[in-house]
């Protein structure tokens, strides 16, 4: 199938999962993960309609918005290390990824420097997989209401993977438990912190996700095809 072809029924099977969910559909948007693949598949998802990429390096990103500067949004959803934060600043949309407060000092630095707000979520590693980034549960409340003190930083809401099961039901207590700490943090009136956005599902996922209240979900493989390692 082509990916215009693959994006219509991903894009259906979001609207059926919302529904089913008793959701409106337009409270989800698919942020197609672009990674390793070419701007020519990027460029035919846009074509069908696509307007939400996420990359996970920098570099990639880097040479993708410059191939590509008008008419797309990027989001960077990868693990970002505090030293290349500057490559991306002004560039992307959200990012995805901070679980820590030397990354936000960071995010907040650059984006100040162009007196720019960055809009983030922060990510929770809710499995305790080592493997995967992201802040504790317990300490997730510590380090919004550090980072929410910092002038160009606007926390928007939370991210998580979950580990990986070939059953996508096995991943929906990692979904609501995330849904549950939005309820957490928002409980807990922090000024200018929002969770309006759950970045969470996959491409074997993604259903499950949005029964348990995904904003964002992030699928690559459903459709541009399995993805290409470095």
């Amino acid at each position: 199938m082509s990916i215009a072809e693959n994006l219509k029924l991903i894009r259906q099977r979001i609207d059926d999962a919302a529904r089913r969910a008793g959701r409106d559909p337009a409270s989800v948007r698919l942020v197609a993960v672009s990674k390793t693949k070419p701007v020519s598949a990027i460029v035919e998802a846009r074509d069908s309609g696509q307007l939400l990429f996420g990359e996970n390096y920098v570099q990639e990103l880097v040479a993708k918005v410059a191939e590509l500067p008008d008419g797309v949004s990027w989001h960077f959803i990868g693990g970002l290390q505090s030293n290349k934060v500057r490559q991306i600043a002004g560039l992307v949309d959200l990012i995805h990824s901070v679980d820590r407060i030397s990354l936000a000092r960071e995010i907040d630095r650059q984006w100040g420097a162009l007196g720019r707000c960055c809009d983030v979520l922060i990510q929770v590693n809710i499995s305790r997989e080592a493997t995967k980034g992201g802040t504790s549960s317990q300490d997730l409340l510590d380090l919004v209401t550090e980072a929410a003190g910092l002038a160009h930083l606007r926390i928007r809401g939370l991210m998580t993977m979950p580990p990986f099961f070939d059953d996508p039901e096995a991943a929906r207590p990692y979904f609501r438990r995330l849904r549950e700490l939005a309820g957490e943090v928002e409980a807990a009136g922090i000024a200018g912190v929002e969770m309006a956005e759950l970045s969470m599902g996959m491409s074997g996922d993604f259903e499950a996700a949005i029964a348990e209240g995904a904003t964002l979900v992030r699928v690559g493989s459903a459709l541009f095809g399995e993805r290409e390692y470095h």
